[in-house]
């Protein structure tokens, strides 16, 4: 026996027997419409691919009048309802799957703000200058109000698409985000006023120098008598040694995060001032009457150095930068690391979804 030719078995699947050649001229397109055959074997593989699809889309046999008119008028018929099938087959799965990419897109470009903002924000905390703080305080809020923009615009889109599990987590990423944005704006807030870096420059700055300077007003004192020397310089030595101790104070007290370890620290440094000015006191009854213009600079330059002190300590207790960085590595990381589990499981979702739809 003969192997069945490939157009054999194209004819020996479909529909019912015919009508006889004698009364429509019944025929198979292979042999007479060949200009149509790649277009109807379209729809017949469609139909093989995807069984589930529309009746319409089959297509196996077809019956044309014998006249040559007939058969050309028919061929035209065959080939619009052809292209109608193909449209109503393929429409609406090219609508879905276009959906579910733009899905996927807008998930995927949702993390990748989310992370964007969260960097951003870490680098607001970390910046060294107020300009550079604002800078990137700036990115993180450009970068939050992108992930909203991709909340809103990815919503609708699972709703029409009827994924209720995507929909849930991405109402779960909502809310855990609304959360984060909150915390994100305190800590973003005391990021950018950067009192601890404030506080520091001012000690290694201002108040350095009126340490200094009040140090070399004292070296020049000289005493009435010679007898009295030793005794001025350690007077002015004391003096000094008290300045220096507030000054190594102040450096625990800007990074001191507890209020009642700060508070220790200002008593230390109050009662070290004190000891300053007693000295000074002291010295002005032992100083010779040319060493008076050194004491009077002296006493300036403590208070000019008391005064910074004080400002010093004022900005250490806001502890902007202790604060928003204690907030970041703890409670907004854990917030954080809760939000990307949503996204995460939400781009997993829409993965497989595609998955699914293109066996």
């Amino acid at each position: 026996m003969r192997p069945t030719s490939n157009v054999e078995r194209r004819r020996s699947v479909g529909s019912p027997a015919s009508p006889g050649p004698s009364e429509f001229g019944c025929f198979d397109y292979v042999d007479r419409c060949s200009f149509l055959t790649r277009y109807l074997w379209t729809f017949y593989d469609l139909r093989q691919a995807r069984p589930r699809v529309s009746a319409a889309c089959y297509f196996a046999r077809v019956v044309v009048p014998a006249s040559p008119r007939a058969r050309t008028n028919a061929g035209l018929g065959i080939a619009l309802i052809a292209a109608g099938g193909l449209a109503a087959c393929t429409a609406p799965a090219d609508a879905t799957l276009q959906r579910l990419l733009d899905a996927n897109k807008l998930a995927a470009d949702l993390h990748v703000q989310f992370t964007k903002a969260g960097d951003a924000a870490n680098r607001a905390v970390m910046a060294d200058t107020d300009e550079t703080s604002v800078a990137f305080a700036r990115e993180a809020e450009q970068a939050t109000l992108a992930v909203e923009k991709g909340i809103a615009a990815l919503k609708p889109l699972l709703t029409s698409l009827r994924y209720s599990n995507e929909l849930r987590l991405l109402d779960e990423f909502d809310m855990r985000f609304m959360e984060y944005r909150a915390l994100d704006r305190d800590v973003l807030g005391l990021a950018v006023e950067n009192t601890n870096l404030k506080a520091q420059r001012l000690s290694f700055g201002p108040a350095r120098e009126a340490a200094d300077a009040f140090a070399n007003s004292l070296d020049a004192v000289t005493s009435v008598t010679p007898a009295e020397t030793w005794r001025v310089r350690a007077l002015a030595a004391t003096a000094t040694a008290a300045v220096r101790e507030v000054q190594t104070l102040e450096a625990p007290h800007i990074a001191e995060s507890d209020e009642a370890a700060m508070t220790r620290i200002e008593a230390r440094m109050t009662a070290a001032a004190a000891v300053a000015r007693e000295q000074l006191k002291t010295l002005a009854g032992l100083a010779a009457p040319a060493s008076r213009g050194q004491l009077a600079a002296a006493a300036a330059s403590l208070d000019r150095f008391v005064d910074f002190n004080a400002q010093l300590i004022a900005l250490s207790r806001r502890n902007t930068n202790v604060r928003s960085l204690a907030l970041s590595l703890g409670q907004k990381r854990m917030l954080a690391a809760a939000c990307e589990d949503s996204l995460r499981a939400l781009e997993d979702g829409l993965s497989k979804r595609g998955f699914s739809a293109t066996r």
